[in-house]
């Protein structure tokens, strides 16, 4: 990496600065984000939570004022400027099919979608990607760890960040991705630099350019250790 080029950071949240499954921030991590800002590099969250919930986060946390949320779906330029680039309409339909052909399946209560629809990790994924398939509902089902999420076909971490990077000019080559679930890899593919926390699972480790030991926080702080040598203010 070209030591003295503007970096953007693409951090996912949950699990990876965060403490537990609750959402209480890793305050360590914060800060070093916050540090990297006040250098002249962007930090951008790219979560599967609401993008209004990333943008508040960036607002008091001290990082760029933009969010990618909703797994993709969502932008957030600003607090009534939004990018949608899921239907949330196919998702709910997604959900009913799998809702009425499967037990104990429960929508997680969460902030208000724009673009998806989130659910209790109560059923087996399999299961409802077969009823889908089988009904030629063509939608995304993921796992965060935290919840699974329908979103529209083609609609990811990877496909939302690429939209910002198109709108910002941002460079792949100047992309460094943090982040720990399955949901995380196709942000990782648009990176040229992409770290796995302690905590992801061996399959997302393996997508990653660099993996580090520490879980979560802890994992970021020693991801962005060992990047220090490359990022001096700009």
């Amino acid at each position: 990496m070209d030591s003295m080029k503007k970096k953007t950071f693409a951090v996912d949240i949950d699990g990876t600065i965060t403490e537990n499954g609750g959402g209480r921030i890793h305050l360590d991590a914060l800060e070093a984000l916050r540090r990297l800002t006040n250098m002249g590099h962007d930090v951008i969250y790219v979560t599967g939570r609401s993008s209004i919930e990333a943008y508040l986060l960036s607002v008091f946390g001290g990082t760029k004022k933009i969010a990618v949320g909703e797994n993709g779906g969502c932008i957030a330029l600003d607090v009534n400027d939004h990018i949608l680039l899921g239907n949330i309409e196919e998702c709910n339909r997604a959900f009913e099919l799998i809702n009425s052909n499967i037990n104990d399946v429960h929508k997680k209560p969460v902030f208000p979608r724009l673009t998806e629809v989130v659910l209790e990790r109560t059923f087996d994924m399999a299961d409802a990607r077969k009823i889908l398939s089988e009904n030629n509902i063509d939608v995304e089902l993921s796992d965060s760890q935290y919840a699974i999420h329908i979103n529209s076909k083609g609609i990811d971490k990877g496909t939302g960040f690429t939209e910002l990077m198109k709108k910002f000019n941002i460079l792949s080559d100047d992309v460094i991705a943090i982040g720990d679930s399955a949901t995380d890899v196709p942000l990782f593919r648009v990176a040229k630099t992409s770290i796995a926390l302690g905590n992801a699972s061996d399959a997302v480790r393996s997508e990653a350019t660099m993996t580090v030991s520490g879980c979560s926080g802890d994992g970021v702080l020693e991801a962005l250790d060992k990047l220090a040598p490359k990022l001096s203010e700009i």
